[in-house]
């Protein structure tokens, strides 16, 4: 194509004599900053002092290769005592790096054969431009193979760019960390290896991120997908089933030296019971528990609930729940009922406590009323029976029925502040009483906080009485890294536990402290503060007041999680009236290897909380957590003590859990544990179980009827269609003699059709694309296809040489740029269901095999070839037929570019402004 550069040339290709008084500003400018990529004209003042007309012969000459004159010779003529301007036009090459060159002009008097020379500097300003696309993918991938993806990373700057390269979800087959000089492209791949289990075929996406190392917030990210087909389907099911799971174990005990053992079954389900998932029930129910009831062994329970859209109906067994006050939780038997109209709420439960013997039954019901989506307001009211014998209630006497009307609420004053409160009162034959309840949650950019204050008067008949208690935590984040940290907790005295767990000890704590990050896998946080700790149960086993300095630092190394705390104290030990110092140093070691988790952890005290002063106490322990595999797996826990303070609760000493899935729906489970039974310091017992579960999926409803697919291969000038092995999901079909195929009993769904190409000759190809996506949804389905043989396409991309070779051919410019760079376009062969695209160098053959016979179009892209040549003819269409090669030559041509000169020279003049008198 001929380009006209009329306007160019007006300004900047013919040598232009400006006359003028003075040089412009605007024209010495013009060397600062300039763009790569572009031409642009360099003005050098030239005088003549003589008293006759000058005319020379000049010649330009750059610093780098990658600047070119446009017009390297020419000649000026200038007048007695004149000051001119000449201007050099220069092309800029666009992979010209940032930096500070010159342009030299030779001038030689033709008259008397003086020569001078004048040398201009000129600044290339930096022009940052990376592009990254996707080259090839693969539109389906069988699971377990590994899905591939090609990018091109091209910079079309000029800077030279250090690049990091990341992938999320994939393995970038590249060193992490490349150079790219400008105009520089590479061709990165990624691979990620597909999970070989997947029951279902999936969509899969990949992605490559690449920025700067000076610039990385700059990032370009790029996503390819694929299908995943399943090669080991789960079997999709005409039926809606639900999931129940039966098991039975045999457990023994050793407690106290006396050894008891039995079976205990169960049976759990929960599910809906129709295909659109309305109705949902959930169902448990627990035999008696042959040994001693503690934490790691279940207790007898039955129950059973149902929901649909706004109704819930629970019978049997759970924990029960009128508000905090009244009844924060109750274990029993009983019923509960609710129903959710569309902002006001009904509800209700009778509840017998299996576990607390002072209440005999209790009635609960309640309505709530909906402000807003995270608001609302709530009134209920309790009533509560006591035993006909005498009993006491917490610190009251309940001799009559209890009436606990409260009304509750939670309001969200705005995005970043919740409020919530609830009042009560009680009343009895001979006492009543109040309580009340208030808390805040704020939560902004730097402030978050919580508190949280009850009080319950002495009478109050709810599940606290006679007790207030306060809590509250707030953070603070100064800057960035550094954060300020304070909490306050002081627990309720009086309240009404089910007698299944002891009471935790009685805790008034207080910590202020700072939290600085200073790493992003590291922290260390500096506290200040004290501590009560009182034991609840008698004989009392410690009592004492503590004012405590802590350090704590956790920091992340590769795989290991590494956390070190360090305590040191004052106490006042008020059980054996000593004062003394309490220190503490403890480490944790978590790391996660070859599929197993570790944890490693280990204390060393010097204390005076308890019997003695100054009494050492060492504590380690570890647990291991291995997943040999999907199946099975084994977690082993040992810890030699506990502190004090956990007494109240069952602990651990020693722990083996071993689960193993024999085949699907079918499980066993092994344990055994010894531990220290709540409230024992030193009577330690044996506890194991041996437990198999059976998980039979009930089918409840009909969804789907089976379907069938069956189809023809047409044979298009192939040596056979007999034989061909097909494959649908799980399911296999191999055609007979005639090409016909058929898949029966399948389940409806979205499958892939494949062709076993090991059953088909090498060239062989369908005519429709493959994997074919089927939806099968009808009763009898059918597919038709036909198998051709493939065609080709290759080619070859020429540079014609001239008869004789100009200095800027595709060698030279490979010269000048300095390095051994293969210039290079891309190919792309395009049809209606298949696209390939390739990087070919120029003076190289390329091909594209196992083509599907029928139309195609190959486009070509200059792919960052020099401006100065052209793609000749850069689009073939044509029709491909069964097993053509189809032969294409590419031709790369200099761009021919027309110069019109002005016939006449432009002079450029300046008005000199005189003062008048």
């Amino acid at each position: 194509m001929i380009r006209t550069w009329t306007l160019f040339i007006i300004i900047s290709l013919f040598p232009l004599l400006a006359f003028s008084q003075q040089p412009s500003n605007r024209l010495v400018s013009k060397k600062d900053s300039l763009m790569p990529g572009t031409s642009t004209s360099i003005p050098f003042t030239l005088e003549n002092s003589s008293a006759e007309n000058k005319i020379y012969d000049i010649s330009v000459a750059t610093s780098s290769p990658l600047i070119s004159p446009i017009l390297a010779k020419g000649e000026f003529q200038i007048a007695p005592h004149e000051t001119s301007v000449y201007l050099v036009p220069l092309r800029i090459a666009a992979e010209t790096t940032q930096g500070e060159y010159f342009v030299t002009l030779n001038s030689t008097d033709r008259s008397s054969g003086v020569s001078f020379t004048k040398v201009s500097p000129i600044t290339v300003s930096g022009n940052r431009k990376l592009s990254l696309t996707v080259l090839d993918t693969q539109e389906f991938t069988r699971a377990g193979e590994s899905f591939r993806a090609s990018f091109l990373l091209k910079n079309n700057g000029n800077v030279t760019e250090s690049l990091i390269l990341e992938s999320k979800n994939a393995i970038v087959d590249h060193d992490a960390s490349i150079i790219l000089g400008p105009n520089e492209s590479k061709i990165i791949e990624i691979h990620k290896r597909t999970n070989p289990e997947i029951g279902q075929n999936e969509f899969q996406n990949l992605n490559l991120s690449v920025y700067s190392r000076d610039n990385p917030k700059e990032n370009q990210s790029v996503y390819v997908s694929t299908q995943v087909i399943s090669v080991k389907p789960t079997n999709m099911d005409i039926y809606h089933r639900f999931p129940v799971a039966a098991s039975l174990s045999f457990i023994g005990m050793k407690n106290m030296g006396v050894y008891h053992d039995g079976f205990q079954g169960e049976i759990y389900g929960k599910g809906t019971l129709d295909k659109e998932n309305k109705n949902q029930i959930e169902f448990r129910a627990v035999t008696h528990n042959p040994v001693e009831l503690n934490t790691f062994t279940q207790y007898e329970e039955y129950f059973v609930n149902y929901r649909r859209d706004n109704l819930f109906v629970h019978l049997g067994d759970k924990t029960y729940s009128s508000s905090y006050l009244t009844e924060f939780a109750r274990y029993g038997r009983g019923a509960e009922v609710r129903y959710d109209f569309n902002k006001v709420s009904l509800g209700g439960f009778y509840n017998h406590p299996r576990f607390f013997r002072d209440i005999k039954d209790e009635f609960n019901f309640y309505s709530a009323f909906k402000i807003r989506k995270e608001s609302e307001i709530s009134v209920g009211y309790l009533y509560k029976m006591p035993r006909k014998e005498e009993v006491n209630f917490g610190n009251i006497k309940l001799n009559s029925e209890a009436h606990l009307p409260y009304a509750k609420g939670k309001f969200k004053i705005s995005k970043n502040i919740n409020i919530s409160g609830e009042f009560a009162y009680s009343t009895m034959e001979k006492s009543e009483g109040t309580a009340y309840m208030a808390q805040a949650d704020v939560s902004f950019e730097k402030l978050t906080g919580n508190l949280l204050y009850m009080k319950a008067s002495p009478q109050f008949a709810g599940y606290f009485n006679n007790t207030s208690t306060f809590n509250g935590n707030i953070q603070y984040r100064i800057f960035t890294k550094i954060s300020l940290l304070a909490n306050y907790m002081q627990d309720a005295k009086n309240f009404q536990r089910d007698t299944l767990f002891l009471a935790a000890p009685y805790r008034k704590y207080f910590q202020y402290g700072i939290q600085y990050q200073y790493l992003p896998s590291g922290s260390v946080i500096l506290n200040n503060g004290y501590q009560k700790y009182q034991d609840r149960l008698e004989p009392k086993q410690f009592d004492y007041y503590e004012r405590f300095f802590r350090i704590s630092i956790n920091q992340h190394i590769g795989i290991f999680q590494i956390n070190l705390e360090g305590q040191f104290g004052k106490t006042d030990n008020y059980l054996s009236g000593f004062n003394g110092n309490s220190s503490f140093y403890s480490a944790n070691l978590a790391f996660e290897k070859f599929r197993t988790s570790f944890n490693l952890f280990g204390s060393y005290a010097i204390t005076s909380r308890y019997q003695l002063q100054n009494q050492k106490q060492l504590y380690y322990g570890a647990r291991i957590l291995s997943r040999f595999s999907d199946k099975t797996s084994l977690s082993v826990f040992y810890q030699n003590n506990y502190i004090p303070e956990e007494y109240f609760k069952d602990r651990n000493l020693f722990e083996l859990l071993f689960h193993q899935q024999l085949f699907p729906g079918n499980e066993l489970d092994l344990s055994g544990r010894y531990s220290l039974q709540r409230g024992q310091i030193g009577d330690k017992d044996f506890i194991f179980s041996v437990r198999y579960t059976w998980r039979p999926n009930i089918p409840i409803q009909k969804v789907a009827e089976y379907t069938s697919l069956s189809g023809n291969i047409s044979n298009l000038g192939i040596k056979r269609t007999a034989g061909v092995r097909l494959m649908l999901g799980s399911y296999l079909s191999v055609t007979d003699k005639e090409g016909n195929y058929i898949f029966k009993n399948v389940i409806p769904g979205n499958y892939f059709l494949e062709i076993d190409r090991s059953t088909t000759e090498i060239n062989d190809i369908p005519t429709t694309a493959f994997p074919a996506a089927l939806s099968l949804s009808n009763k009898e389905n059918t597919f038709n296809f036909g198998l051709t043989t493939a065609a080709k396409v290759q080619g070859h991309i020429q540079f014609p040489e001239a008869e004789e070779k100009s200095p800027t051919d595709i060698e030279s410019l490979q010269v000048k740029k300095g390095k051994k760079k293969k210039e290079s376009i891309v190919v792309e062969a395009v049809s209606n269901d298949q696209t390939y695209r390739k990087i070919c160098f120029i003076g190289e053959d390329f091909d594209f095999t196992y083509l599907r016979p029928g139309d195609w179009t190959v486009k070509l892209y200059r792919n960052g070839l020099d401006k100065r040549y052209k793609i000749s003819t850069d689009k073939f269409q044509f029709t491909l037929q069964p097993a053509e090669t189809k032969e294409l030559n590419i031709h790369i041509v200099k761009q021919q570019i027309e110069i019109k000169y002005q016939q006449e020279s432009l002079k450029v003049g300046y008005n000199e402004i005189k003062n008048k008198k």
